[in-house]
């Protein structure tokens, strides 16, 4: 029952706003998202409008707080009355809906400011995603609304539902049940279709926003606002770019200290990144960044929308896991081999059955089930024996989990072993179903069966693999709170190293207007900052460059000094395995003669001469730092050497990184397994190679001048890390950390 505002100033009473935990602030959210009073601006009755459709949603959602309509050419739409503009309103709305014409707007928003009202929701579209004129009238928008601090969601979104408090201010064809999951999404389309996917499945929500463009309130905002919301157990969000990343990671990371965050970001090709900077105005970074991103701030992505609803099926209907330990259940042998292959790939355990447990299943299972896990109860089992075997295996402390599964039979209705199964999870004449996984499959008669796990709010899942996929995102939440309780405490001053030597080097070439540092400031820099490096010394000329080794112990490398060349062994710039002085003069003779012919415009500055570094047994690495746009520094790791492009075995993190940071990152490429020692050779020194990543970022964090880093190969073997090859390069737009 909505409370109307009438002239004749009777009201319905007894409306009373949810509460908040005490000193929350989050400025004006409160209106967006437990308003007193609603104002719906451009309400109408002609059909299928948006004005219309909005209207009545926010009529028959049971909103009990006041409802304002406005509209200058209706004086009653619905019975209701309606006035002509905000500033005829008798009191003033604590929220606004805009469904007016986009030039309209600034004016609206400007009145509303007026009155003071805390936020609006602008569904009309027309501003920043079609070019410059809607940029202008969308800044004409906030210029209106920042003076009185109103919060602005959108435009060009489908609006905000809060079903708890029986709030639908948006057009969306359903109003979703009360539940504990928000999901916030740039894209209304994806608002729409993920809430008609809910609805048969009895999937509540908490909140749902439509941030649309984003003009103001956006990711992190909601983020902010729902970490401290109590009624929200976990935050799903549809991410076609982030606005302000800084503030983005920072609420993402401390609603992932209480809560699960799902998240499906999209536009991972460039075409698909440039579709979505047409529907939104939102810059697209790099993917591989955004997967760093998410993970450093202990979010979980999804790669599709199939996986984001299976995995909100899964947030809905199971609770946190203790471990990775998973039981299988299976009436037929097919479908647990092809559960625990699943498993097996995603990274799960298969749960070691107890003693206990196993005497307890032979007590009621034939002599020939499994005896072991998966356990097989085999085609014939009748309905009540899922129950008996499900009950046993949530007594066993070794099991995390139970998956179970079943094929259609004709001697089992796939129902009534529904019904066993759920009547197992049963305490107190309630489901609980703690971590318990379903998949009943076929399709005509496992559709019965699925939708009594849904009304029981037991997770199921059409697949073994979907099933498992959702017990794996599980495990993987469960891994990254671990990780970030165990980075914490990252500190941003790193390890020693000189600073100011490196301030001084970046100072001298930024002046010299040059971009790229001398290879000796390299070595310097790196060493600055306890990177090992090997020996060297530059020459001018072929002459010196022979002086030069006769300093050093040989065998040598010798390497040209060019500011126009940046990968000097594609050109003939590098000449390896020179015995001594001589060798190196008639090296650098040739290499001048050579790059003469194929590059006469090359500037040539001298001559590297390095002592080659003999390491046997040492695997070439790569490490480094570029800048994102978006995010900025990014250190990567990886599997080195001439041929790193094709191998493609690299890791990204942002800075700082920590011990524990940098050896999470090493594991996450293939060459981690080689670094453990194999055929023979020992293990690779981890905690040196963990060192030099945290260098780096810690060389990205104080130089921010610094916009390319390039160490390959790094040689790392038992004795520990040497830099071989390495460039770095500077600019003078510089771009913070996102992270910190």
């Amino acid at each position: 029952m909505n409370r109307v505002h009438r002239p004749d100033g009777n009201h319905h009473s007894g409306f009373t706003p949810l509460r908040y935990a005490a000193g929350v602030t989050h400025a004006n959210l409160d209106g967006l998202f437990n308003p007193r009073s609603v104002a719906l601006i451009g309400a109408s009755e002609r059909t299928h409008s948006v004005g219309v459709v909005t209207l009545d949603n926010l009529r028959s959602a049971g909103f009990g707080g006041e409802l304002f309509l406005v509209n200058p050419r209706h004086t009653l739409i619905e019975g209701l009355p309606v006035y002509p503009d905000v500033r005829s309103l008798p009191a003033t709305p604590d929220l606004a809906i805009i469904a007016t014409p986009a030039d309209q707007v600034a004016a609206i928003v400007a009145d509303l400011a007026a009155r003071g009202t805390k936020a609006a929701v602008i569904i009309t579209a027309g501003f920043s995603e079609l070019g410059a004129a809607g940029a202008a009238l969308q800044q004409q928008v906030l210029a209106a609304a920042k003076p009185a601090g109103l919060r602005i969601v959108g435009p060009n979104c489908i609006g905000v539902i809060v079903p708890a408090i029986g709030l639908n201010a948006s057009f969306a064809q359903v109003m979703p049940p009360s539940g504990d999951i928000a999901f916030l999404s740039q894209s209304g389309a994806m608002v729409t279709a993920v809430l008609d996917w809910a609805q048969p499945r009895r999937i509540g929500f908490s909140h749902i926003v439509s941030l649309g463009d984003m003009a103001d309130v956006d990711f992190a905002d909601a983020l902010a606002y729902l970490t401290d919301e109590p009624t929200c157990r976990a935050i799903v969000l549809y991410v076609e770019g982030i606005s302000n990343a800084p503030a983005f990671l920072a609420a993402a990371r401390r609603a992932a200290r209480t809560k699960p965050l799902l998240v499906l970001k999209v536009g991972r090709q460039a075409e698909g990144a440039r579709v979505a900077r047409s529907h939104t105005g939102a810059l697209a970074g790099s993917d591989l960044v955004y997967e760093a991103a998410f993970r450093r701030v202990g979010m979980q992505r999804v790669d599709s929308l199939s996986e984001l609803c299976d995995t909100l099926e899964t947030l809905a209907f199971t609770d946190a896991l203790a471990g990775d330990r998973l039981a299988i259940v299976t009436n037929g042998g097919g479908p647990g081999v092809v559960a625990t292959d699943a498993l097996i790939a995603a990274g799960g355990t298969l749960a070691e059955l107890s003693p206990g447990t196993i005497a307890k299943l032979d007590a009621i299972l034939p002599a020939c089930w499994s005896r072991g896990n998966p356990i097989d109860l085999l085609g014939d089992t009748p309905a009540h024996g899922y129950g008996d075997v499900v009950k046993i295996l949530r007594a066993d402390a070794a099991c995390d989990a139970v998956l179970v599964l079943n094929s259609p039979t004709a001697t089992t209705d796939p129902s009534e072993a529904a019904r066993a199964t759920i009547d197992a999870l049963a305490a107190n004449g309630r489901v609980l179903p703690r971590n318990v996984y379903t998949a009943w499959l076929g399709e005509e008669l496992a559709a019965p069966a699925r939708r009594l796990f849904r009304q029981a709010r037991v997770a199921t899942y059409d697949t073994p693999e979907d099933a498992v996929q959702g017990f794996i995102g599980r495990v993987r939440y469960r891994h990254q709170q671990l990780l970030l309780d165990a980075t914490a405490s990252v500190v941003h001053d790193g390890p020693p190293r000189d600073a100011a030597t490196v301030r001084a080097i970046v100072a001298r070439t930024l002046a010299a207007d040059r971009e790229w540092l001398e290879a000796e400031d390299v070595a310097t820099a790196l060493a600055a900052y306890g990177i090992p490096t090997v020996r060297s010394c530059t020459a001018d000329d072929p002459d010196g460059a022979a002086q030069a080794a006769s300093s050093l112990t040989g065998p040598f490398a010798l390497k040209i000094r060019s500011r126009d060349i940046t990968h000097k062994s594609d050109v003939g710039g590098v000449a390896l395995d020179l015995p001594g002085p001589d060798a190196v003069r008639d090296a650098a003779l040739a290499m001048l003669t050579h790059i003469a012919s194929t590059l006469p415009n090359a500037r040539i500055d001298g001559f590297l001469i390095q002592e080659m570094a003999v390491r046997p047994h040492a695997l070439e690495l790569i490490a480094g730092l570029s800048v994102d746009r978006v995010f900025g520094p990014v250190v990567l790791f990886g599997h080195g050497g001439t041929a790193v492009e094709l191998i493609g075995d690299t890791s990204l993190e942002l800075p700082p990184l920590s011990p524990e940071l940098a050896k999470a990152q090493m594991a996450r490429t293939r060459v981690w397994r080689l670094l453990q020692g194999y055929r023979g050779a020992p293990p690779a020194a981890i905690d040196a190679i963990a060192g030099v990543l945290v260098a780096i970022g810690a060389l990205a964090l104080d130089h921010p001048a610094i916009c390319e880093l390039d160490i390959n190969p790094l040689l790392a073997d038992a004795a520990g890390v040497l830099a071989v090859d390495a460039r770095i390069r500077l600019t003078n737009d510089q771009v913070k950390s996102a992270i910190l």
